[in-house]
Order: structure tokens, then sequence, then C-alpha cells
């Protein structure tokens, strides 16, 4: 087994994001239209307002979704409802995106066959152990199951709600409702995240630390910021697959540091 030198840690990711940015949103949408309505002019003011808060994300969806938020809820009050069913979706919101998992991804399903080629790159044992780390609601475990049908599949979900379907859905696995960045990466020959881009950085920290040389770091989409990856895989779809392998990892860090140290010039990967 490899010896598993630590990096420094990164600093921890701020809570104040999705989807606390979209309820912010909403919350600032409707301030507006009973601040200067209710009426149609301030409709058009409030929507307006979210129309320039959703350019504020990168991602298209989440530019939908709080685009479309105000003006929707518009449409549904039109309706005769009580003042309280409002807070249904709030929170069945909560109870599925928890406050300690806002820094995670959202709901990411893997695609059906996005894994099927990744057996040729990575070849693992019978038995071998394979973590979905924030797994949702099984989609990942799925795919997992049908590219290494022969090893034991693991999955970590945060959300209760995420993690009981989940549970439900892939019995075959070993599904623990937990926090992925607490729990130990060092035992798996396999880790598969889909997670979000300002998570790869914080993933990456959690592998040099915990993993062993000769095991896989696999992300769909999402690339580990600097460094150069063992395969690059397509899906044959729009998603993209990289492989890591630890030790590559690890020695890489070293070629950065000595190259630091002696002066001379950073391969970034």
């Amino acid at each position: 087994m490899d010896d598993t030198s630590t990096s420094s840690p990164s600093s921890a990711p701020s809570p104040w994001r999705w989807p606390a940015l979209a309820l912010a949103s909403w919350a600032a949408c409707w301030a507006v239209w009973r601040g200067f309505g209710p009426g149609w002019p301030a409709a058009l003011v409030a929507t307006g307002l979210g129309l320039i808060l959703a350019g504020l994300h990168r991602q298209p969806w989440r530019r939908a979704m709080v685009a479309a938020g105000f003006p929707l809820a518009l449409v549904v009050t039109g309706v005769a409802l009580p003042a309280w069913a409002w807070l249904i979706p709030l929170l069945i919101l909560v109870v599925a995106y928890p406050r300690r998992g806002w820094s995670d991804a959202p709901l990411f399903p893997t695609p059906h066959d996005a894994l099927r080629a990744l057996p040729a790159v990575v070849p693992l044992r019978e038995q071998a152990h394979v973590l979905d780390a924030g797994c949702g609601v099984g989609d990942g475990l799925m795919a997992l199951r049908r590219a290494y049908p022969a090893v034991q599949l693991h999955g970590i979900e945060y959300s209760p709600i995420l993690w009981l379907l989940a549970r439900l859905r892939c019995a075959w696995a070993k599904v623990t409702r937990g926090d992925l960045w607490s729990q130990s990466w060092r035992d798996f020959d396999m880790v598969y995240l889909f997670q979000r881009p300002e998570s790869m950085l914080r993933a990456l920290d959690k592998a040099l630390a915990e993993m062993p040389g000769d095991r896989w770091l696999v992300s769909l989409d999402f690339p580990l910021p600097g460094q150069a990856v063992h395969a690059q895989l397509e899906t044959g779809s729009r998603h993209r697959l990289h492989v890591y392998r630890i030790q590559d990892l690890r020695r890489a860090g070293r070629e950065r540091k000595n190259a630091q140290a002696f002066g001379g010039p950073v391969d970034k990967g």
C-alpha cells in the first residue's frame, strides 16, 4: 500500500450557494412585488429583477429556475390557496436539501450508460469496493452496477429523502446516510463523483489525504483543477468522464513542489 500524503487543506466552500441563492432571489422578487404593488407594473419589475439575478448563475438550468420562479408562483397565486400552502414546497426543499448539504451538488442523475466504457480503463477485481460519493436517488449506483456487476457498491447521501429513495431503488448496494466529506475514502478501490466544479479541489485534497496510490477517482463532467487525467472518456452524450489514478496525482504534486523549490517551470497538467 502506498503512503498517503496529505495535501494542504483547502478552505471550506461557502454555504451561501445553491439553493440558498435561489431562495434569496425569489424572496427579493416577492419583496419588490409586495412593496410596489401588488399589480402588473410591480409584477413586471419583479420579473425583471428575477431575470437579472438569474444572470448571475453560470448553469443554464439554474438560470431558468431563478428566472421562472416568481412568474410561475404569480400564476399559481391566481388560484385561491391558503397562505400556509406556500410552506409546503419550502418544507419539501428544506427536507430534500438540508442546510448542511447546500455546499454539495443538487440532484444530478448519472445517465444510464455514462459509465459503460470505464472498465476498459479501470479494471477492478471482483468484490472490489466502489463508492458513489453523493449518490442522490441511486442513478450513479445503477450505472456503476451495469459497468461493474461483480463489485461491491456503496453510496452515501446526506439528504434523507434522496437517501431513502436510493435505498429503495438500490437494495443490492450499501447506501449510507451521511456527509460524503466526513466519510473516509481509504477503503474504496474507486470513488465516483458527479458533483459541482466548486467541489473538485476539495475532492482532490480528500483523495490525496485518504486513498492509497493504486486507487482511482472518477468524475463525470468536472475535472480536478490543474491535474492531468489518466484517461478522458466520451460517454456517447454531452457528458465526459475524467479518470485519475491516485499515485499519478501524488507524483505530479511532488514534481510541482520540486520544480518550485528549484525555481524551475511548473507543469500544471
